[in-house]
């Protein structure tokens, strides 16, 4: 009797025990965030800023000078600029033909290579990725410029025509015919006007004897 009471009173005490467990494990989970597991939207991507390279004038003569601009690199970064050389076979675009003094054109001959190319120098931007550079070239012929910039990667070219000096005007034939024509004409009037005055004082000289 007393055994079955002592069983009894075991079975009631694990009871007791279960049930709070049992409801803490019946209980709903909260499901997991979906802020938690889901990454954060990303900007959207935005193109690299493009770099241009101008030149202060398109055509110039051989030993003329122009300014390189260059913008949108790196700032305080250094740009490597090449030239190419390719000869003029033809007039530059928008250039007139030479004109010799009869008034007759003659087109361009082409300019063969006179140095190497290509060329290379460098420039340095500022803190807003501008530069300029003066440059003087030394051959005749279509420059290409190409400037890189070495830590951003950005690049861009710009054109210069170089034609050869302009030379001055032969004297010909044609250009000293009127001044000669015209001092031929002034020397027979002075002769002319000599033999006139000549010619007065002669019959002076006579008349003012036979008075």
């Amino acid at each position: 009797m007393r055994l079955s009471r002592i069983i009894m009173a075991l079975t009631v005490g694990l009871a007791v025990v279960a049930v709070p467990t049992a409801a803490g494990a019946a209980q709903p989970q909260p499901a997991p965030s979906a802020t938690a597991t889901t990454d954060p939207p990303q900007p959207p991507p935005y193109p690299p800023a493009a770099a241009s390279l101008t030149v202060n004038r398109p055509t110039i003569f051989l030993g003329e000078t122009v300014v390189l601009t260059g913008t949108g690199f790196g700032p305080n970064e250094t740009v490597d600029i090449s030239v190419t050389v390719t000869p003029l076979a033809a007039p530059a675009a928008g250039q007139a033909p030479a004109r010799r003094s009869d008034g007759t054109t003659v087109a361009m001959a082409p300019v063969a290579y006179q140095a190497s190319a290509p060329l290379n120098f460098t420039a340095f931007t500022d803190a807003q990725g501008r530069f300029t550079r003066s440059y003087t070239p030394s051959v005749t012929g279509l420059l290409t410029f190409t400037a890189t910039g070495r830590e951003s990667g950005r690049t861009a070219t710009a054109e210069l025509r170089v034609l050869p000096k302009r030379q001055p005007l032969p004297v010909t034939g044609d250009s000293l015919g009127t001044p000669m024509k015209l001092g031929g004409g002034l020397v027979g009037a002075g002769a002319i006007m000599l033999l006139l005055t000549l010619a007065w004082r002669r019959r002076q000289r006579f008349g003012g004897a036979a008075h």
